[in-house]
């Protein structure tokens, strides 16, 4: 009898723990958001581009999400050095190399192409934390670059090779970034959001005037547009789907939450269409379709999503 109870204990706990687990419709059009405002958010700098410098246009980015974000998170004791280092190469490089590389492409085609984070996050987290991925994440792997050489083989691209390759080394500084971010402890998603871009900011004007120029100039002629654009990189898609991001992944594993960010590129390329006047043709979508299946046997696993209601 007593065996019985706690047998039916058990079953009950376990039972409400995947409950717990599954996705409330509120937390789906969260998860839903996501990939909607950071894919527009290419779009929209990728405009924005045309006129700021790229790493300008980031250290703006940044400027303002850390102004808006610092006075919102607790002070990260302790962590301030590593913090600095982890925006060098998350944020600072990062950005710099991925939309330098951006002003080369267009918006839907870089969106695509920067889902080579996953690859390189699970290479690296092989190399450098010990993580075994199994044969289908290599597979995965294996079959995503396959998709960048079937893009890079168009003949208006091989003349952006550059451009391709500015952005697939901001992918390895991202997935650099989120290695060391990972042996980060004590320390929320939020403050890491934060404290990243109160250091990356400087970091970027630095990088702006060492690397770039024209920076008065574009400030001087910028019209209102141009600044609205700013703010949505700074507010929207930073601070909002970062919120949005930070809230999911405190109460679903990151392999829940991650497969939604494979609708990414395909609000990019519906944005790039629309504001842009951007062009999917078949071998962009053959290219770009191999990648998204290379990132979907990465992050897709038997424990898909569940809506549940509340």
């Amino acid at each position: 009898m007593v065996k019985l109870f706690a047998s039916d204990h058990t079953r009950k706990k376990k039972f409400e723990q995947w409950l717990m687990n599954q996705f409330t419709l509120k937390q789906t059009v969260m998860a839903l958001f996501v990939p909607l405002l950071w894919g527009l958010g290419f779009v929209f700098a990728k405009g924005a581009i045309n006129h700021f410098p790229p790493i300008l246009l980031m250290a703006f980015r940044f400027s303002l999400t850390a102004l808006v974000l610092v006075w919102f998170t607790p002070l990260p004791v302790g962590k301030f050095n590593q913090l600095f280092k982890i925006a060098i190469v998350a944020a600072a490089i990062q950005y710099s190399l991925t939309f330098t590389g951006v002003k080369g492409l267009e918006a839907g085609l870089a969106s695509i192409v920067v889902q080579l984070e996953v690859p390189f996050l699970v290479i690296l987290g092989a190399l450098l934390l010990k993580e075994r991925p199994g044969y289908k994440k290599w597979t995965g792997i294996a079959i995503s670059f396959v998709g960048v050489a079937i893009m890079s083989q168009q003949d208006e691209l091989s003349g952006n090779f550059i451009s391709i390759a500015l952005v697939l080394s901001g992918c390895f500084a991202w997935a650099l970034g989120q290695v060391m971010i990972r042996k980060l402890k004590d320390v929320s998603g939020m403050q890491v959001t934060a404290w990243i871009a109160v250091f990356a900011a400087p970091q970027l004007f630095l990088m702006s005037a060492i690397f770039e120029n024209g920076q008065i100039e574009a400030i001087r002629t910028a019209e209102p547009l141009v600044w609205w654009t700013v703010l949505y990189l700074g507010l929207i898609m930073t601070c909002l789907g970062y919120y949005f991001w930070n809230t999911l992944i405190r109460h679903h594993d990151v392999s829940k939450v991650a497969p939604f960010l494979l609708l990414l590129p395909v609000f990019s390329v519906i944005g790039g269409n629309l504001f842009l006047g951007e062009i999917l043709t078949l071998e962009k979508f053959y290219g770009g379709a191999t990648i998204l299946i290379g990132i979907g046997l990465i992050t897709l696993n038997k424990r898909s999503f569940v809506l549940r209601r509340r």
